[in-house]
């Protein structure tokens, strides 16, 4: 006769949350968005510099990052209620800027947490529309985007960087269907 051994349970994930940055960890959300950014483009100085400006983004907007405990996953940046980040926003619009996953954390819904999180702070604002740029190579990203609804808006694709022009994109909402929790495992 055998006899049948209970497994011990089995640690759990920590839970992924989506939280404003604390001012501690602004060197290190840079430290970040440069990983995210130089492990499949090259970037020059100036760009490099501005990926690092998290105390500064952080004083005049908001600066998220996905976080599983103490660790730091991913970053977005969006723009206090009743301002703009870029100029692509229009009234009525959510704009965002600077969407980065650690590489080491790929694959894991990072940056559709992230920017799940945009598109519920932009109902919950009262907002009818999320809008960004991103960069004509950024393909992985485009294809994120596009998963989650967003349409091109070529009519706004007038700025011009290394590289090509910025892509435009745009996914209209509605307030009262939030995409889902903000917390994932």
């Amino acid at each position: 006769m055998s006899e049948v051994l209970e497994a011990a349970p089995r640690p759990t994930a920590a839970a992924v949350v989506v939280r404003l940055a604390e001012p501690a960890q602004h060197e290190a959300v840079g430290d970040l968005l440069e990983r995210a950014y130089t492990a499949d483009y090259a970037i020059g100085d100036e760009y490099r510099a501005s990926l690092h400006a998290v105390a500064e983004r952080a004083a005049e907007h908001q600066v998220w990052v996905a976080a599983r405990g103490e660790q730091l996953l991913g970053s977005v940046a969006t723009p206090r209620p009743g301002r703009t980040i870029s100029p692509l926003a229009r009234p009525g619009e959510l704009d965002f800027r600077l969407l980065g996953v650690d590489p080491s954390a790929r694959g894991q819904g990072i940056g559709r947490l992230l920017t799940r999180h945009v598109i519920d702070l932009a109902r919950e604002r009262g907002l009818v529309r999320v809008v960004m740029n991103s960069g004509p190579r950024m393909l992985p990203a485009h294809r994120l985007y596009a998963s989650l609804g967003f349409v091109r808006l070529h009519e706004r694709e007038t700025h011009v960087v290394e590289g090509g022009t910025l892509l435009a994109f745009g996914l209209d909402v509605t307030p009262d269907h939030p995409t889902d929790d903000r917390t994932e495992s």
